[in-house]
C-alpha cells in the first residue's frame, strides 16, 4: 500500500530508505546549531537527488515541519512557565515574537529580492532556491556561522541565568538575523539566533526558547509557500496527484519528529554546560567536508 502511494500521482520522487534517511538527518540536524539544511542537501547529493527541484525543497520544508512539532513538545512546558505565567507576560511576549518575525520577514525578503534582481540577473525565472544546491555557498555559510558560534559561545560563559529578559533591542538583532539565515543554506538559524542571544547577554535558557519559539512561527508561511510552488511546477490537481506528491514528505515527518525530540535533548544539555562553541568547531569542520566535495566536482 505505502509503495503505491509513493508510486502514485507525478510518480516516485526517491526510495523508501532515501526518505528516512534524510528525515533523520534532518530531524538531527535541525535542532542542533549546524544547518540541518546543509546536512541535508549534501545527503541529498550523495544519493544523486537534485535539492532545488521544488519536490525536494517541499520535503526539506516538510521535514522541518516534524522538526517543529518536536519542538512545540519539548519545550510546552517550559514555554509554559515563562510565556504563559500571566496575561502581562504572554502579552509581552508575543509583542517581542512579533517584532522579530516581521523583521526576519523584512530582512529576508529584501535579501531574496536583491540576490534575484542582481545577483541573478542572467538567470531566467530566477528564484533562490536554485542556489539551494550551492556547494561553495554552503561551504562558506557553514564557516561563517562556525565562527559566530565559537565566539557567541566563548562570550556567553559567565552569562547569569537571572538575566532572562528578551526585550525590544533583543528581539530586532535576533530577527534581522534570522531574516539573513533564511536565503542561505548552511548558516544555521537556531545557532545564528541563539548565538545573536548569548552576545546580547540573553540567559542561555532563554535565548535557546525565544529561538525555537521563533521557528514554529516561521515555518508555517514557509511550508505554504513551498506548497504553492510546488502546485505550480506540477500543476497537480487530482487528488492521486496530491498524494503522489506529499505522501513522501508526510513519511519523512514523522521520522524527523523523533530524530529531532533526541537532538533537543543533546542541544540543551551543551548549552547549559558552556559547550556551545563545539557547535561551531562542527561546523567548521563540516565546511571543509563541503568543500572538499565541491572540489571533486559533487
Amino acid at each position: 500500500m505505502l509503495t503505491a502511494l509513493l508510486n502514485g500521482g507525478v510518480g516516485l520522487i526517491m526510495s523508501l530508505y532515501q526518505i528516512v534517511i534524510l528525515a533523520i538527518v534532518q530531524g538531527a540536524a535541525e535542532l542542533l546549531p549546524v544547518s540541518s539544511s546543509a546536512h541535508v542537501i549534501v545527503a541529498e547529493k550523495l544519493m544523486g537527488l537534485d535539492p532545488t527541484k521544488p519536490e525536494m525543497t517541499l520535503l526539506l520544508v516538510m521535514l522541518h515541519t516534524g522538526t517543529m512539532f518536536a519542538v512545540i513538545y519539548y519545550f510546552w512546558k517550559s514555554w509554559r512557565e515563562s510565556f504563559f505565567s500571566s496575561s502581562k507576560v504572554l502579552l509581552d511576549s508575543v509583542k517581542m515574537v512579533i517584532l522579530a518575525t516581521g523583521i526576519t520577514g523584512i530582512v529576508g525578503l529584501s535579501l531574496k529580492h536583491l540576490i534575484e534582481k542582481f545577483f541573478m540577473a542572467n538567470v531566467s525565472h530566477a528564484e533562490i532556491e536554485m542556489l539551494f544546491g550551492n556547494l561553495n555557498l554552503i561551504s562558506v555559510s557553514l564557516a561563517v556561522v562556525g565562527v559566530l558560534i565559537i565566539f557567541a559561545g566563548i562570550k556567553g560563559r559567565n552569562i547569569p541565568d537571572e538575566k532572562s529578559s528578551v526585550g525590544i533591542l533583543e528581539s530586532s538583532y535576533i530577527g534581522a538575523v534570522q531574516g539573513v539565515c533564511l536565503p542561505f543554506r548552511g548558516f544555521s538559524r537556531s545557532g545564528a539566533t541563539i548565538s545573536t542571544g548569548l552576545l546580547l547577554k540573553t540567559s542561555r535558557r532563554k535565548a535557546e526558547e525565544f529561538s525555537f519559539a521563533l521557528a514554529v512561527v516561521l515555518t508555517p508561511p514557509v511550508i505554504v509557500r513551498e506548497v504553492m510552488r510546488l502546485m505550480k511546477g506540477q500543476h497537480a490537481s487530482t487528488i492521486r496527484d496530491m498524494t503522489g506528491l506529499f505522501m513522501p514528505s508526510l513519511l519523512g515527518m514523522v521520522f524527523s519528529f523523533i530524530a529531532g525530540l533526541i537532538a533537543l535533548k543533546w542541544l540543551s544539555s551543551w548549552l547549559e554546560k558552556g559547550r556551545w562553541h563545539l557547535f561551531g568547531v562542527y561546523c567548521i569542520c563540516v565546511s571543509i567536508v563541503v568543500f572538499i566535495l565541491h572540489l571533486n566536482g559533487l
